[in-house]
C-alpha cells in the first residue's frame, strides 16, 4: 500500500481516502489518495483516479443498458386461452396481437366470421405460412339465433387433423361461434354437461345464450367418434 500525495489537503487539514486498484507486476496493490474538500479541486482529482484506475473520464455518460425484449409487445387476443394440445381459441386478433400469435407457431386458423378476411390479417398469415380455414356463421342474437350443424361439424373436422396444429379456432369476441365449436369438441371428449357449460359461460360470461348451450347438448358427435384424439390430453 503507498500513500499519494499529489493533492494537496483540505483547509482544516483532513484528509480522506480514496481507495485505488492498479495491477502491478501480477499483484494488486491499493494506491491511497488524499481529496480534498476544495469543489474547484475535486473534478481534477476525480480524473486522476480514474486515470489510476485505467478508466476513462467518471463525468462521461453511462454506457446505454442492453436492449431488454418489450413484454408489453407481446398482447393476446381476446378472450385468448389454450383448448388442448396444438389448439387454442380467441377473440379475432389485430395487429396488435401478431407479435404475440407469432410465437404460437400456428400451421392455420380457424376463422368462424362470415366477412372477408382484412388485408393486413391476410398478410400475416402468408408471412408466417399460416393456413386459413373460414366457416362463415352470422352472428345473430337471441331469439334469432341459428347455428349450421353443418358448418360447426366441417370446423371439427379441421380442428381434429393434427396436421393443421398448432391452430387457433377464433370468432369476433371468442364467446358464442368459438364456445360452441369448443363445446362440441369437449362431448367428443367425453366432458360432461356441467363441465362444458362452465368452460362455455367462462367466456361468455353474461353474454351467455342458452340456444348455444341447447346446441350443444343436442349436437350428435356420433359421426366424429371415428377420428381419432391423438392430440389429446382428454384422451381415456
Amino acid at each position: 500500500m503507498k500513500l499519494d500525495r499529489n493533492f494537496p489537503a483540505t483547509s482544516n487539514g483532513g484528509e480522506r481516502e480514496v481507495e485505488v486498484e492498479e495491477e502491478e507486476q501480477g499483484f494488486k496493490t491499493i494506491e491511497v489518495a488524499s481529496v480534498t474538500d476544495n469543489p474547484h479541486n475535486r473534478h481534477r482529482q476525480l480524473d486522476h483516479i480514474n486515470n489510476c484506475c485505467g478508466g476513462g473520464d467518471l463525468s462521461s455518460e453511462s454506457p446505454a443498458p442492453s436492449p431488454v425484449v418489450d413484454e408489453l409487445s407481446f398482447i393476446p387476443p381476446l378472450n385468448f386461452a389454450m383448448v388442448d394440445n396444438g389448439i387454442f381459441r380467441s377473440g379475432f386478433p389485430d395487429s396488435a396481437n401478431f407479435s404475440f400469435v407469432e410465437t404460437l407457431g400456428l400451421r392455420s386458423i380457424i376463422c368462424l366470421c362470415p366477412e372477408p378476411y382484412p388485408e393486413a390479417n391476410t398478410e400475416f398469415l402468408k408471412a408466417n405460412g399460416i393456413r386459413l380455414f373460414q366457416f362463415g356463421i352470422e352472428g345473430y342474437k337471441e331469439p334469432f339465433v341459428n347455428i349450421p350443424e353443418d358448418t360447426i361439424r366441417e370446423a371439427l373436422q379441421v380442428v381434429l387433423d393434427v396436421k393443421n396444429h398448432p391452430l387457433l379456432i377464433h370468432c369476433k369476441r371468442g364467446k358464442h361461434r368459438t364456445g360452441c365449436v369448443v363445446g362440441c369438441l369437449r362431448k367428443l371428449q367425453k366432458w360432461c354437461l356441467s363441465s362444458i357449460f362452465d368452460e362455455y359461460q367462462r367466456f361468455a360470461a353474461a353474454k351467455a345464450r342458452v340456444s348455444d348451450q341447447r346446441f350443444m347438448e343436442l349436437f350428435d358427435v356420433s359421426t366424429l367418434k371415428h377420428i381419432p384424439l391423438s392430440f389429446s390430453c382428454s384422451r381415456r
